[in-house]
């Protein structure tokens, strides 16, 4: 435990819950997506596809954390879980906002061509991620990160007079 702890600068008990939900999470998305392939076999093929999306996911994020934490700015390893937590929840909820806000305007499939459709949905989508992004950062607790990637895709978007 304690190789744990300080692998991933943990110092207070508190901070094992982000470790603990992102393994949940990753448990539970390799469940779903195990489900997508294995529709109508037996719980047991399930569980095995389910085992085997976990480990590889499980390497692949790992592998993403030893990149990144040299190019993100954090005091402590476990805040990377948090920050990928967050970007996990925006870009779901970006979706859940997003739809509503769509039919509201009265942008339809069947008012408007789809590819117009289309491209109207992701320009809302990205409106509205960019938003819940800095939100569900204040929320987790890591403002200052999303604040500044925030202000680094405004400027990479060409709106840089507007953060600056």
């Amino acid at each position: 435990m304690e190789q744990f702890k300080t692998r991933w600068d943990i110092d207070k008990n508190w901070q094992f819950i982000f470790p603990i939900l992102g393994v949940l999470a990753l448990l539970y998305s390799s469940f779903r997506l195990a489900g997508l392939f294995t529709n109508d076999y037996h719980i047991g093929v399930k569980l095995v596809l389910t085992a085997l999306l976990f480990t590889i996911l499980l390497k692949f994020i790992l592998f993403l954390f030893k990149k990144l934490e040299k190019k993100w700015v954090v005091d402590q390893r476990w805040e990377l879980i948090r920050i990928f937590m967050v970007f996990a929840i925006t870009g779901s909820s970006s979706l859940f906002v997003g739809r509503p806000i769509i039919k509201l305007i009265g942008i339809t499939k069947e008012n408007l061509n789809i590819y117009v459709y289309w491209v109207l949905y992701i320009i809302i989508g990205l409106i509205f991620y960019q938003i819940l992004l800095v939100t569900f950062g204040w929320l987790f607790g890591q403002f200052k990160f999303f604040w500044e990637f925030e202000k680094k895709m405004i400027r990479r978007f060409g709106l840089g007079k507007f953060v600056d």
